[in-house]
């Protein structure tokens, strides 16, 4: 199971209660530098308004690519390590809302970390430093640290250990 906090709700689902769980203007002022920064070729001018407006926790030299959408209702709750990359088009979840009720849950992605485009990350998962998620994963549980992870459901591909013997015997991935 992730480890994100669960709020029951009652009478319609959770979703038409949303204002009750985060008000409409740090929405709307979420949203707005959210598209700002998704077209910003900027990295250096994208990181800081990830941390200024938004108050996420990013890393040196982290790079978001174009159209990353990160959590529009609780992006305080996204840390992102140093040297990491998220690739295009990447939506990183810290709330969801369900019929019953709704769950919220920190991101924690480490340092030096590789996603791929088009992934999802769900609320209440942790990536390992040293870790690569492959393009178009849905990130539903914890990722090892240095291990390679891919697919929809989401399942190892490496452990650490593989992936170090892999560098080992094919030399560096940048070769």
């Amino acid at each position: 199971m992730r480890n994100t906090d669960r709020f029951q709700v009652s009478k319609a689902n959770s979703l038409w209660q949303i204002y009750n769980t985060v008000s409409f203007w740090k929405v709307m002022k979420n949203f707005i530098v959210i598209q700002i920064a998704r077209y910003t070729p900027f990295l250096r001018m994208k990181n800081w308004m990830y941390r200024t407006f938004l108050r996420m926790k990013v890393g040196e030299t982290t790079s978001f690519a174009l159209m990353v959408m990160p959590d529009i209702m609780f992006p305080e709750k996204i840390n992102v390590g140093s040297n990491s990359i998220i690739g295009y088009n990447t939506t990183i979840l810290a709330h969801e809302y369900l019929i019953k009720e709704y769950r919220i849950g920190e991101v924690n992605i480490g340092n030096e970390v590789m996603i791929g485009a088009n992934t999802t990350i769900l609320p209440g998962v942790t990536i390992g430093n040293n870790a690569i998620v492959s393009a178009g994963t849905l990130v539903h549980k914890d990722v090892p640290p240095g291990a390679f992870v891919g697919g929809n459901p989401m399942r190892l591909i490496y452990t650490k250990e593989e992936m170090e013997q892999r560098e080992r015997t094919d030399g560096p991935a940048h070769k």
